[in-house]
């Protein structure tokens, strides 16, 4: 049986877990003008240039508002550009700028070497275990959602 209680609590553990981490990644990239949020987004949009916006969102682990909300700021501020779809006239496609790509590139390591500081503390082992479980989790979270809509 699982232990009662917040310190024992996923849901809880991983929230104050997450805010930690989203403030020690925001903290480096604040110079860049972008958030933990933003970059996700924009990390996505490298990836693949001329995703719509609900790819992006589920790539990116967001809600259509919220990817709304950060591809407008994203647009303002030079990083990417969207165009009108050729397949749907109610949705558009996503483009990184070079401005977009070149700030990408130079926050990517940082990224990574943000991840490397914190995951310090775990083996190789560990941190493969981790994203192993933590995608299940997400997975059965998702499956659970989607129940729970019918």
């Amino acid at each position: 049986m699982h232990q009662k209680g917040l310190d024992h609590s996923i849901g809880f553990l991983l929230g104050a877990t997450y805010r930690k981490l989203t403030n020690f990644f925001a903290a480096r990239i604040k110079d860049f003008g972008l958030t933990p949020e933003q970059w996700a987004v924009l990390f996505r949009v490298r990836e693949e240039d001329g995703l719509i916006q609900k790819e992006l969102a589920e790539r990116a682990g967001k809600d259509k508002p919220t990817t709304t909300r950060i591809l407008d700021s994203l647009e303002a501020k030079g990083f990417i550009t969207k165009r009108a779809s050729e397949h749907d006239r109610r949705s558009f496609q996503v483009y990184i700028t070079d401005l977009g790509r070149e700030t990408a590139d130079t926050i990517e390591p940082i990224e990574y070497s943000t991840i490397a500081e914190i995951a310090r503390v775990l083996s190789a082992e560990e941190y493969e275990q981790m994203t192993s479980l933590l995608k299940r989790l997400n997975a059965h979270t998702t499956s659970l959602l989607e129940h729970e809509k019918e």
